[in-house]
Formats: structure tokens, C-alpha cells, sequence
């Protein structure tokens, strides 16, 4: 029996149609399959990949520490080199009140962790969210994403949540004193890459500091340079209470983090002691990929190079297919004139080596969220291969 047939028979599905490719290897923007067949990785494994894929560096780093050791005891209790050292990274890059971080395995981990260190702060239990957003699938974070349909079927899910809408002012009213937290991604990513108003951010966190609500930022998709900065926050000129990091974390390995101020971590210590716990977080082996992966976006030509490489992206694909381009630095939404019209795309883009992908709520759009590092000659190779598919549909 093949690889692929055992695929439907042994593995649990996400959908009854999965794009079924057989993954060989990768090397840097490219994915090979079992054929030999090159795709040109566009969605950087959903955000996850953020220098592509085997990377000399990480990969490195990881044999480095595995042949050290690998899990050797839940989180919190023993002291691991690469796990101390990421953490003190990730606080040299991030402001006065975000020094203090709780390594969980995924995004969504860090986001249930997150919602209990606000409830603790707070002694609350309300939580503010916003239509269309996503903050993962386990059952809190679902609860706070504002997808009914993806919802329904699971239902109940956790009390005293309510949804307002994105980058308006009137919802904001709504934020009291019986607020534990408002969780919000800076710049939606499921939503279809929508970037907020500046002003409207400011506001934000001004009513989350009247009224002493819980301020988190879901910086799954945005963070570690995504946007063209290391987190999108930083965009608008305030900072979280609370901060939530995954996917381009780990350069291709599964790790998320929970950030937040020195004082507030101390509230998981003690009534009750182990608060927050998790065995694999802070797996010594993840954080060594991590470290690297920030040391090399660090460099000169990643960071600084992102928001040109995306103008010039953008740029390159226009087209009169093309109803809108939502992007900031390399995260990009291209709506469609209809979902049909996106179904085409990303298929024939498969067939023609470039994987692009849908948002779950944006069905009139597809993604593109290149590896950081991705070369300008990649990119035009890229649009000229989309262009082409967008004038032949």
C-alpha cells in the first residue's frame, strides 16, 4: 500500500478534499515532491516557515541540541541554555512591560494561556473580540474567534464573550470595568489582511488602560517580521499587556510563546502553585530553532528588506483580475472577484509549482505569505507565473 493511500486510512482529515501532495524535501522557497516536482512555497507553510525551509542555520542549531538532549523535563522546572536564551532575545527586542515569556507548543496554546494570565490580573472573566478574527481551534481560543460557521457544530463553548467589529470606534464602548481582556490581532490575518487605522489603535489601548482590561495582541500570523517589522504593534506606536507569538517563531519548528511583564507572570506561581502548566513547552530542541531563526531575520538584508520586497511584490502582480491587494510587508490578501475565481487560481497554481492558499473566512481572497528571505528575482518569477494564470482563467 502507498504512502498516499495509507495517508486516507490512517490519518484523521481536516476536509474531505486535502491538496494531497507527497513532500519529499525542501530547499529555501521550494518544496519537492516524491515525483521531483518543484513548488515555489508562497505561503511559507502558513506562516511558519519564515526563512524557508531547511535552512542551513536552523538546521544546525537543531542537530546541534539534539545531539545535547532533547525533552528532558516539563517547563519551568530545569535550566536549558537555548530556552533561557530566547527568552532573553525575544525581551531585547521588545519593550519595558513584555519581558517575561511562557513557551507553549502552537498559537492557539499561547492564546488559552494568555486569556487565563488576563482572568488571574483581572479577577474577571469577560472577554472582548471581534468579528472575523482567528485565534485558533481549541476550545477558547475557537470561543474568541468570530466565525460562527467554523463554531457551530461545538457549541457551548466558554462564557461572556462578546464580538465587536474591527476598526470601528463605536464598539469600543463596549470595554468596561467587567472586561478581564480585548484580544485582537494588529493587523487580521483569516479576516483577509485588515490593517486598522492608527488612530483607532490608540483608542484601543486607551480604553483598555481606563478601564483596566487586559490589552492581548495575537501576533501569530504578524509577529517575527511578517509585517516588516519584528511584531506589527509596532506599527501603531503602543504596546500590548500581553503578547501571543507562533508559527515564524520556530523557522519550521512547532513552538508559540505567551509574553508579558515580569509581575504579571508571577500570578502562574502561587494560589494556585503551577497555574499554567505544559510537558512540551519549552522543548530545548524548538528553541534553538527559534533562536536561530531570529538571529538570521536580524541580519542585514531580512528585516530591512521585507516591506520593499513586498511593495515590489505587490507591484509586479497587478492585474485586472485583481479587485484589491491588502498587504503589509509580506503578508498579502488578493481578492477576487469571487470565491470561484480563487478556487481556480490556487489549483492551477498548483499545477503550475506555486502554492498559494485560502483564508479560512475570506473566501473571496487568496494568501500569500512568502519565506522572509525570498529574493527579488523569486518574486518576479512568482508574479509572472500568477499574471499568467490570472490572464487565462
Amino acid at each position: 500500500m502507498s504512502d498516499k493511500q495509507d495517508f486516507f486510512n490512517y490519518l484523521a482529515p481536516t476536509s474531505p478534499f486535502p491538496l494531497g501532495l507527497e513532500i519529499d524535501r525542501g530547499d529555501g522557497v521550494y518544496l519537492f515532491d516524491v515525483h521531483g516536482k518543484k513548488y515555489m512555497d508562497l505561503i511559507s507553510s502558513i506562516g511558519v516557515a519564515s526563512l524557508g525551509h531547511a535552512h542551513p542555520e536552523v538546521t544546525e542549531a537543531v542537530s546541534r541540541q539534539i545531539r545535547k538532549y532533547g525533552h528532558v523535563m516539563v517547563y519551568g522546572e530545569y535550566i536549558q541554555k537555548p530556552v533561557v536564551q530566547l527568552a532573553k532575545a525575544l525581551a531585547a527586542r521588545l519593550p519595558n512591560g513584555l519581558q517575561s515569556a511562557f513557551f507553549v507548543n502552537s498559537g492557539t496554546e499561547a492564546n488559552e494561556a494568555a486569556m487565563k494570565l488576563a482572568k488571574r490580573i483581572t479577577g474577571r472573566y469577560k472577554i472582548i473580540a471581534f468579528d472575523k478574527s482567528y485565534h485558533g481551534n481549541t476550545q477558547g481560543s475557537m470561543s474568541v474567534s468570530g466565525n460562527e460557521y467554523r463554531k457551530r457544530a461545538f457549541r457551548p463553548l466558554i462564557p461572556g464573550i462578546r464580538f465587536i467589529e474591527f476598526n470601528d470606534t463605536v464598539g469600543l464602548d463596549c470595554i468596561d470595568e467587567s472586561i478581564a481582556a480585548v484580544i485582537a490581532e494588529p493587523i487580521m490575518g483569516d479576516a483577509g489582511v485588515v490593517i486598522p487605522k492608527r488612530e483607532y489603535m490608540k483608542q484601543l489601548r486607551k480604553k483598555c488602560t481606563d478601564t483596566g482590561a487586559q490589552l492581548i495582541f495575537d501576533e501569530v500570523q504578524t509577529g517575527i517580521g511578517r509585517t516588516g517589522k519584528m511584531f506589527a504593534f509596532e506599527h501603531f506606536g503602543i504596546q500590548p499587556d500581553i503578547l501571543t507569538l507562533a508559527k515564524g517563531l520556530g523557522g519550521g519548528l512547532p513552538i508559540g510563546a505567551m509574553i508579558s511583564s515580569y509581575d504579571n507572570m508571577q500570578q502562574f506561581s502561587h494560589d494556585p502553585m503551577l497555574g499554567h502548566i505544559t510537558t512540551f513547552g519549552g522543548n530545548p530542541v524548538c528553541c534553538a530553532a527559534a533562536l536561530a531563526t531570529l538571529k538570521e531575520i536580524l541580519k542585514p538584508g531580512i528585516l530591512d528588506k521585507i516591506e520593499e520586497k513586498g511593495a515590489f511584490f505587490e507591484e509586479e502582480l497587478r492585474h485586472p483580475e485583481i479587485v484589491a491587494i491588502r498587504r503589509k510587508g509580506l503578508m498579502m490578501a488578493i481578492e477576487l472577484k469571487n470565491e470561484e475565481l480563487v478556487n481556480k487560481v490556487i489549483e492551477k497554481a498548483l499545477d503550475k509549482g506555486i502554492i498559494v492558499y485560502w483564508f479560512l473566512s475570506t473566501r473571496n481572497s487568496f494568501r500569500i505569505s512568502p519565506p522572509l528571505n525570498i529574493t527579488f528575482d523569486e518574486l518576479e518569477l512568482a508574479s509572472s507565473i500568477l499574471k499568467d494564470i490570472l490572464s487565462n482563467l
